[in-house]
């Protein structure tokens, strides 16, 4: 049974990613701000501050995984600097504690576009979610100098939020670094699909050291 870390286990996605990891049997310790009571026997939650690196470098010891679908809440103040810190101190500790395969939840908006530009450079990227995504952004030039650990950095597609109904199908389409569009140039992919792709990554590795994305 693989055993992983979820960080962020009762936000938006990391809720989504912890469902996906428990209906598939794995054993999952999730990460919350607040003690969460599970009647689930393969789901535990603990309380742990993320910007405590030797604390939660002894929390996550002995797992397979660390999922990070970290986010400190787009409403808090001096975000972007929230999301590095919490993002430096997260890595970190991974490191520290001896896990080795990393996947971080990123944002679509370090996606690059065709013509080179990344889509929260684009002008109908909201303002709102600019400092959460050049966060994301830095942090994915910051991961590429990581040798050590075994990491992927995941961008979800670009409409995830605005199109959360279409549940789980169990279907998608894996890309690299660029946005994947449909034909009606939509890239959209539900949150429950995106679990799909990071649990079926878990269980059969594909992506080592490098971006990836998914959509319909």
């Amino acid at each position: 049974m693989k055993k992983i870390v979820v960080i962020g286990a009762t936000g938006f996605v990391g809720k989504s990613i912890t469902n996906e990891f428990v209906n598939r049997n794995f054993e999952v310790l999730g990460i919350s701000r607040n003690i969460i009571k599970s009647d689930k026997s393969n789901l535990s939650f603990i309380a742990s501050d993320i910007y405590d690196v030797n604390e939660f470098t002894k929390n996550i010891k002995g797992y397979d995984v660390v999922v990070n679908a970290f986010n400190p809440g787009l409403k808090s103040e001096d975000l972007y600097n929230k999301f590095m810190a919490g993002y430096k101190a997260i890595h970190e500790a991974v490191k520290r504690s001896g896990v080795k395969r990393y996947i971080v939840i990123g944002g679509a908006g370090s996606l690059s576009l065709e013509d080179g530009q990344l889509v929260m450079d684009t002008p109908q990227f909201p303002e709102e979610i600019k400092p959460m995504a050049k966060a994301c952004a830095d942090y994915l030039v910051f991961l590429k100098n990581e040798r050590e650990l075994d990491w992927a950095f995941f961008s979800p597609a670009i409409e995830m939020y605005t199109h959360v109904t279409t549940g789980r199908t169990g279907k998608y389409r894996l890309g690299g670094s660029h946005p994947i569009f449909d034909k009606e140039q939509k890239s959209i992919l539900s949150v429950e699909d995106l679990a799909v792709v990071i649990a079926d990554e878990i269980e059969s590795p594909k992506h080592h050291h490098v971006q990836f994305t998914a959509a319909y």
